[in-house]
């Protein structure tokens, strides 16, 4: 039997708070998913302002960075022609996303979940996602490593 850590609704929701919170500050509303480690979503929140075609980026980084977890942007340098992750893109019916601001998120080592975010550039995308999860550690007392 196997025994399996995942984020819960309320764990999700701090994420979004962090989340939030980093992207007002940068003054651009975000699209936010949070996944469980198998990349099921558990919340989504779509800021005032927040890209109609971000939603489905979001949840498709948070899917892709809790299911392979690892973080997104990691699989577009190995998705080049002749890389060893080439096609990878077009796998899982196109929901693997290679395009930054998907990241696990790890508890004690383990995959826990993971979030995505879309609305801005792929490094403002990964910024509030690593402010998120940076706060989801300081509110929780939980520990990644």
């Amino acid at each position: 039997m196997l025994k399996i850590d995942r984020l819960s609704l309320e764990d999700a929701h701090i994420l979004i708070e962090g989340a939030t919170q980093k992207s007002r500050a940068m003054g651009i509303p975000m699209c936010i998913a949070v996944c469980d480690e198998s990349g099921n979503l558990l919340a989504f929140d779509r800021m005032d302002g927040g890209k109609a075609s971000s939603i489905s980026i979001a949840i498709d980084k948070a899917f892709t960075s809790a299911s392979a977890r690892n973080p997104t942007h990691v699989y577009n340098q190995l998705c080049q022609p002749g890389q060893p992750t080439f096609g990878i893109h077009v796998t899982n019916g196109g929901h693997f996303c290679i395009i930054g601001g998907g990241l696990p998120v790890r508890v004690a080592g383990a995959v826990v979940g993971g979030i995505g975010i879309s609305s801005g550039t792929a490094i403002e995308d990964l910024e509030v996602a690593e402010a998120a999860v940076a706060y989801f550690y300081a509110k929780t007392g939980l520990n990644g490593a």
